[in-house]
């Protein structure tokens, strides 16, 4: 057994106040039962919590131990702006004009921390492409969660698109699917050459081979739950694996970010098909498209919109000027590792 880093616990004048600053900073929020002149304040973030902790001694020399800052959605220096209009202030400025460098900031206590390059801004950098992350399954899981829990139908045993599954059906194969790429990532010695052996089977003839249904009594409400929930262990499963590891998949042996991919595509293209059943409009984040086609479809074209090229990749679209996709497979294995010819 090992030990894991529960809190970051950061001594501090007033622990409720500077714990609000950071909880903006991360985009978080205190715990329900912080409450102003209390002793200590919590933030919880991904990875360990802050614990901010009133003591009556000030901060009196430089930090020993600091935060890196990386913005999600925003620049580096757009990120840096957001800062300051919190209460930060500017300490030392080390951005360079190629892009580079970062910004040394501190928070209203005096307390160093620094703002770097976002993940796109240090791609574009060094020509590299983004990777396909867990919070990225996380996020299209849940937004597709949330624009099929808008539609109004009632009845979702009606055709989803143009697959001759129902939408029921499809969305428990989703489900479905997230869970079995989840489970490769699970055992001490993933296999290498077949799955891990569930028992899959359809329902009817001619319906989906699952291991995963949904109980028909929980209604549509209770459907969505197991498709967050499958999500839900994806995405775990790809946090913690090691980059490393390697399982199996008939497109190829891959990693825990191929089997993140492979999760969002088939989240967002069977989101397609039952929206299309559902009447439901549906239009996934472009950059989500971009970072999943460079992982799993590294050949796909670059200069079209990014949605209709995956729709394209998927044989769901057309393209000018290319021929409609009537077969096709991803690229499982890590590109890395893709042989020379």
């Amino acid at each position: 057994m090992t030990s894991h880093v529960h809190h970051v616990t950061i001594d501090c004048a007033d622990a409720y106040k500077l714990g609000t600053f950071w909880a903006e900073v991360l985009g978080s929020s205190l715990a329900d039962d912080d409450f102003p002149g209390d002793p200590e304040a919590l933030v919880e973030s991904p990875g360990a919590a802050l614990l901010f902790v009133t003591v009556p001694e000030p901060k009196s020399v430089k930090n020993r131990i600091h935060f890196d800052i990386q913005p999600d959605d925003r620049t580096r220096d757009e990120e840096v702006e957001r800062l300051l209009a919190l209460g930060a202030t500017l300490v030392a400025d080390r951005r360079r004009p190629d892009g580079r460098g970062w910004a040394t900031l501190a928070d209203p206590e005096g307390n160093e921390f620094c703002v770097e390059c976002s993940a796109g801004e240090r791609a574009r950098l060094t020509g590299k492409r983004l990777p396909v992350t867990a919070d990225d399954v996380t996020s299209a899981v849940r937004l597709t969660v949330d624009t099929l829990a808008g539609s109004p139908a009632e009845d979702w045993r009606i055709p989803a698109g143009t697959l001759t599954w129902d939408c029921w059906e499809t969305v428990e194969h989703l489900s479905d699917d997230l869970f079995a790429y989840a489970v490769q990532l699970g055992p001490r010695r993933p296999p290498l050459e077949t799955e891990v052996p569930y028992r899959w089977a359809p329902e009817r003839e001619g319906g989906p081979w699952n291991a995963i249904f949904a109980d028909p009594e929980a209604g549509t409400a209770g459907l969505l739950q197991t498709l967050e929930a499958s999500g839900a262990l994806l995405s775990a499963m790809v946090r913690t694996a090691s980059p490393d590891l390697r399982s199996y998949h008939s497109y190829g042996v891959s990693d825990p970010e191929g089997f993140a991919a492979m999760g969002i595509v088939e989240t967002l293209v069977h989101a397609h098909d039952v929206a299309e059943g559902l009447g439901v409009t549906w239009t996934p984040p472009a950059d989500l498209c971009d970072r999943v086609l460079g992982r799993l479809f590294p050949d796909a074209p670059a200069d079209e919109d990014r949605w209709t090229v995956l729709l394209w990749s998927t044989g769901r679209a057309d393209l000018p000027g290319r021929e409609r996709v009537t077969s096709w497979k991803w690229h499982g294995a890590p590109l890395e590792e893709t042989p020379k010819p």
